[in-house]
């Protein structure tokens, strides 16, 4: 009787260990190199420690091949992965070859039934859908609906000032000093919420309304979110019968409410005969209502757009921006120099905003260093046969996951010099920017059709939140946060480990 019952559990072991196991030959079979993988992590050793962040996993991996190869075939868990490794393919993916990679990898987890907001956001939809909505959104976010808004911007950095301020004539120095990305993302969520739904987040007062908890809520998924991940990865059958909920239930309902608060209102004020003195995203989006007879639900997935992107993660960028002024005065009086004189009652015009070369150096070289993306990861929508260098040309199958790895293009010597130094003078000499993009080797916000939509709203927040902070702080890091640039082990967007504070001293 032990014998039987031995003999069955080896035999079940061994069955898992083949389940486990049985695919690791993918990609020796289409002849293309890449590390061993390890059972249940695959290529992410940290998969379930969570002791680093999982790019770290990447980067080791680029480091060891990117001298031979243009990619090589890593595992995700059970799930076969191309990661490339050349800049120049990552820059064939995006752009190039774009009808080959057309779509984002989470369109697999989601759908309309289990996320109804999210599958609609141009980020999840595939194909012609993606094609058409984008087409639909954009509109909204042209330079001159931005300008619209710049007033408002204006009135929300006083604001921030003001609240600055206060937090300094408290002590918040000695009190351990300000979490720079809590005030980013107040500033942000003041911002937005004005600017979109043309309503008050009140986020500087000292009972904020909930927008900003529940925009909290978005990116601090619960550990259900990592798991979905993981088991996914192991039984990739899985993603076919579980969907990822990516936006809460709680904050759906809170969005949708606030979204019809939005309409009444400015449908109230047009019934009274006042005329809005702005044409804004939300004047834009009820004209599309109008145009398309959509839901407020339907009218709310479109308006997300505009929300996620201007939320948390401009918030990010704001603060990490913060923290490399803070740790370098230098750059930071130079800055300063560049922003006063271009100064009109307090704030910088709307057509000067983009001509200032150093903030943009500053911008560019944050969002190098921290990008809000660590990596794209992509469906391969057409067969497609690629080079590989030292290695045969292979095929990569329609519906292979290929992943582009941007912060290991962005950490790389040999494209970047001291590369964990901030040093924007990188980006001073012309076109600087877009040569390192065509490069495929800096990519701050994506590129190609499917770049970051909400980019040059982003970039207008950020920027008119330098001036204001700069023209009225000089800003200071606290001893409580780090010196180096070590990523938090398990946030989704790009933040340094253990948070940033920040002293602010009144310049007046």
């Amino acid at each position: 009787m032990v014998l039987i019952t031995l003999a069955l559990t080896l035999a079940v072991v061994g069955l898992i260990y083949l389940l486990l196991t049985w695919n690791f030959d993918y990609w020796r079979r289409r002849r293309v190199p890449g590390p061993k993988p390890k059972i249940l992590v695959g290529n992410y050793p940290n998969m379930f420690s969570m002791k680093r962040h999982l790019i770290y996993d990447l980067q080791d991996i680029y480091k060891k091949y990117k001298n031979k190869y243009d990619a090589v075939g890593v595992y995700g868990g059970r799930l076969p992965q191309l990661l490339v490794i050349n800049p120049e393919l990552a820059h064939r993916v995006f752009v190039s070859d774009f009808k080959h990679f057309h779509d984002n990898e989470v369109a697999k987890f989601i759908d309309e039934k289990t996320d109804f907001i999210f599958a609609n956001n141009p980020f999840s939809l595939t194909g012609e859908q993606w094609k058409e909505r984008r087409a639909e959104i954009t509109p909204g976010l042209t330079m001159g609906r931005i300008k619209t808004v710049y007033p408002v911007t204006n009135i929300v950095c006083k604001q921030l000032s003001e609240w600055v301020t206060k937090q300094v004539r408290l002590g918040a120095s000695k009190s351990g000093g300000i979490d720079a990305k809590d005030m980013s993302l107040r500033f942000t969520s003041e911002m937005v919420t004005d600017c979109v739904l043309g309503l008050k987040a009140n986020s500087f007062s000292e009972k904020p309304t909930p927008i900003m908890s529940h925009i909290k809520d978005l990116f601090n998924q619960p550990w259900t979110f990592m798991i979905f991940f993981i088991l996914t990865s192991t039984f990739p059958l899985l993603s076919r019968l579980i969907k990822l909920r990516f936006v809460p239930i709680k904050v759906e309902e809170f969005f949708v409410g606030l979204m019809s608060t939005a309409i009444e209102a400015r449908k109230a004020q047009l019934a009274g005969g006042k005329k809005f003195e702005r044409t804004d995203f939300l004047d834009f989006i009820l004209q599309l209502a109008d145009k398309k007879d959509l839901t407020t639900r339907q009218l709310l997935a479109r308006t997300m757009t505009f929300l996620l992107d201007g939320f948390e993660t401009t918030a990010g960028v704001l603060a990490h921006m913060l923290l490399f002024l803070g740790r370098n005065p230098k750059v930071q009086q130079r800055l300063r120099e560049e922003i006063l004189p271009r100064l009109r009652d307090g704030i910088i015009p709307f057509e000067e905003l983009n001509d200032l070369p150093y903030l943009d150096a500053c911008l560019n070289e944050t969002l190098r260093l921290f990008p809000p993306a660590f990596m794209s990861n992509k469906l391969c929508t057409e067969t497609i046969e690629l080079p590989n260098k030292d290695g045969p040309n292979f095929v990569v199958e329609k519906g292979t996951t290929v992943i582009v790895p941007h912060y290991c293009f962005m950490q790389d010597e040999e494209f970047f010099t001291d590369s964990q130094a901030f040093q924007p003078e990188r980006f001073l000499e012309l076109d600087a920017a877009k040569k390192y993009k065509d490069r495929g080797v800096f990519m701050g916000f994506g590129d190609g059709p499917r770049i970051c939509i909400g980019m040059r709203f982003a970039t207008a927040q950020i920027k008119a939140a330098i001036v204001e902070l700069l023209t009225n702080f000089n800003v200071r890091i606290n001893p409580k946060t780090r010196n180096d640039n070590d990523l938090e082990a398990t946030a989704i967007l790009a933040s340094l480990r253990g948070g940033i504070w920040l002293d602010l001293e009144s310049r007046q």
